[in-house]
């Protein structure tokens, strides 16, 4: 409240009130005025610039922002612990799995390649943090891509899983006589005498001395394509065809357990020991072909002897005496 003030008139012996002139009333309501409008802009201009005071909207966007900043950064280390995972699976696929199944390893290249081609980020551009999100967007999708070809990668070796366990299954592995029922293993492969002209002769097989029905049993999984005696000097004899190249001859049995066109598996029986055909005495006579060559069976006994059983066997093998066929 403005205070009145007084003057004392010597005329009348009283105090007066002063009264303003009028010109500086309205000077003083436009100081004031402009004053105060000066004083607000100045106020509106600090609220604007300086975080004093914020409204619960903003207050709100505030949080939703750093709530995302946050979850970015979450998502930056998830990232981060898969790409390490990815890197220890790809290096095991390669390195292991790849090499051991003989198939070629997926190259670095085609492992971390981008995306080229027109701009697939254009949509993300102009935001506060479009730089963040890209690079984000861009990590995510690298490892997508590498998911995707790691996931073909580990099919592919399954596959090969499964026919390597069908290849070793096949390849002729066991001895095709029990060792229980052998009386000798009468000779090996390589150039040997012939019983019946006496002179020196290749003999491509193992000739393996057993009473007369001594089984004979499949070295390997397999198909029998021929159980017959229409084949020269074999008599009654047993093909299998194994696959992957391999087929094998079991020749001068005494009867068949078996026919063409039947599935066996390696341990099946298949037959029994004779003296059919070609053949001084009874016996088996054993042979392993691969891609069309014959070759030496002693390399696949792997699964039936033993280490002094098998040293036994080469000795008697590498002898160079009379073959029974």
């Amino acid at each position: 409240m403005t205070k009145v003030k007084y003057y004392y008139d010597p005329d009348t012996l009283s105090y007066r009130k002063i009264e303003p002139k009028k010109s500086k009333k309205i000077r003083n309501i436009l100081l004031f005025s402009a004053g105060s409008i000066l004083s607000g802009f100045l106020g509106l201009l600090l609220l604007l610039n300086v975080n004093i005071l914020n409204t619960p909207k903003e207050l709100s966007l505030q949080r939703e922002v750093k709530n995302y900043e946050l979850q970015f950064e979450i998502l930056d280390r998830k990232m981060q612990q898969m790409d390490e995972v990815l890197a220890n699976i790809e290096e095991r696929d390669n390195n292991i799995y790849r090499i051991y199944f003989e198939a070629n390893p997926i190259p670095e290249e085609q492992r971390r390649a981008g995306f080229g081609g027109v701009n697939r980020y254009k949509s993300l551009e102009g935001f506060n943090n479009s730089d963040m999100i890209i690079e984000t967007t861009k990590r995510m999708e690298i490892i997508q891509k590498q998911m995707v070809i790691q996931s073909r990668s580990l099919d592919e070796i399954t596959k090969l899983a499964a026919e390597k366990e069908k290849l070793l299954a096949s390849i002729p592995a066991i001895q095709p006589v029990n060792n229980a029922e052998l009386t000798r293993m009468a000779s090996g492969f390589g150039w040997r005498s012939d019983p019946f002209t006496k002179a020196r002769k290749m003999h491509w097989g193992m000739d393996f001395t057993a009473p007369r029905g001594t089984p004979i049993y499949a070295t390997g999984d397999g198909k029998i394509t021929r159980a017959d005696n229409r084949a020269s000097g074999y008599g009654k004899h047993i093909r299998i065809e194994h696959g992957y190249g391999y087929m094998t001859i079991y020749a001068h049995l005494s009867r068949y357990n078996v026919k063409r066109g039947q599935e066996v598996r390696r341990g099946d029986l298949i037959g029994f020991v004779g003296s059919t055909g070609r053949s001084e005495a009874p016996h088996l006579h054993y042979e392993v072909w691969k891609d069309g060559e014959r070759i030496n069976p002693i390399n696949f006994y792997y699964g039936s002897l033993t280490a002094e059983e098998f040293e036994n066997m080469l000795k008697y093998a590498s002898q160079e005496n009379q073959s029974l066929d």
